[in-house]
């Protein structure tokens, strides 16, 4: 088993998910006591989002990437980075190491396009859904048509994860404004949902739209799981 290096707090409520996630599948992939080899480097949020407020990408991704190479020499033979919206800086991650970076549009788009779908909905920060390093991947890589909603309402998805979920706050009236916007990404042709923030699934699941939802946390966990365990 190879061992997965996690760049995670970004908030630590998904980062937990991904622990959780990533034990639960190795042991029910291999059976008995079998658990994750997992290296973790949990950042202090305030200071990313600090970055991410102010536009400092290159200062965000100067941090992560240290925090990278700092896994890497203590063995993990892969990255994660535990969040949609810091895949801003991928980049400058994956050029300060020499193992792979596992990138979670990449662990979400694979399903997306087994299960036939060309045209999806995007849920996400205001980066992820605004930028193009997101959405631009899913459609240059992977042929993706990718729908997000209205500039009306994606500043109540921001509220809601920046606002709610990352502080583990979990609101019955959120959950029914996600739904009616991921209905009125259905009426626009989606045929599926990304659920791009790896907090999403804390609140909304698969009873709560019509069309399948893809939630990109536990896809990256799959993602990663397959690499660790394969041969070689």
């Amino acid at each position: 088993m190879k061992t997965i290096g996690l760049l995670g707090g970004m908030s630590w409520e998904s980062t937990a998910s991904y622990y959780r996630l990533l034990n639960e599948g190795v042991r029910q992939r291999l059976g008995g006591l079998h658990s994750a080899k997992i290296l973790l480097h949990s950042v202090d949020f305030h200071e990313i989002d600090e970055h991410m407020r102010a536009g400092a990408w290159d200062a965000a991704g100067a941090q992560l990437a240290a925090a990278a190479r700092a896994l890497q020499a203590a063995g993990a033979d892969c990255i994660l980075i535990g969040t949609n919206t810091l895949h801003r800086v991928a980049p400058a991650v994956a050029a300060a190491i020499t193992v792979p970076l596992l990138h979670v549009a990449d662990a979400t788009a694979v399903p997306v396009r087994a299960a036939g779908l060309s045209t999806v909905g995007l849920l996400g920060t205001r980066f992820v859904m605004e930028q193009d390093f997101y959405i631009g991947r899913l459609r240059e890589q992977h042929g993706l048509s990718v729908l997000v909603p209205g500039a009306q309402e994606r500043p109540a998805i921001h509220r809601i994860i920046f606002e709610e979920l990352v502080l583990g706050k979990r609101i019955e009236a959120s959950r029914a404004a996600l739904q009616a916007i991921m209905a009125g990404l259905v009426a626009r042709g989606a045929g599926g949902i990304i659920l791009g923030c790896t907090e999403f699934a804390l609140l909304v699941g698969p009873g709560d739209a019509t069309v399948p939802l893809f939630d990109t946390t536990s896809l990256h966990v799959v993602q990663a799981l397959d690499w660790a365990l394969s041969a070689g």
